[in-house]
């Protein structure tokens, strides 16, 4: 999503729910399947899944980031994803019961996500210097 402009980050991921577009797995992908939609999406071992559920809390952070952009006033039309990143919180502690009267740790695992949007200004083009001259060039204009 780095780099995505709003609008195209949200259609991405309303594709990933619908299961028309993957989400490669290029790291962590160690038996993750295999599928044609990973080859557009430009993965070079063709692994991707269709994860719903962070598809959704996701679309709901940009939704939440884009009324927070309306509020101060940005144009929403010009906003891309800066910056996108997910650390892991401090796992819940709960139990499971399991045969034999034994007791077993039945932990979540919750994340914390980082999600900046900044709007797309334009370029300004630099000023062309002017050349430096040597002290042969120097001599021939005096």
């Amino acid at each position: 999503l780095k780099g995505m402009q709003l609008e195209a980050a949200q259609q991405y991921l309303k594709d990933v729910v619908a299961m028309k577009r993957c989400v490669v797995f290029r790291r962590f992908c160690g038996g993750v399947g295999r599928t044609a939609q990973a080859k557009n999406e430009g993965s070079t071992n063709g692994q991707g899944r269709w994860p719903k559920k962070c598809a959704e809390a996701l679309l709901g952070l940009l939704e939440n980031a884009k009324s927070n952009a309306e509020t101060k006033g940005l144009d929403i039309e010009s906003l891309s994803v800066n910056h996108i990143q997910v650390n892991k919180a401090i796992a819940q502690r709960r139990r499971t019961y399991r045969a034999h009267g034994r007791i077993n740790p039945y932990m979540s695992s919750p994340c914390h996500v980082e999600l900046t949007l900044s709007e797309k200004v334009e370029a300004v083009k630099r000023e062309a210097e002017p050349k430096k001259l040597n002290r042969i060039e120097k001599a021939k204009l005096r």
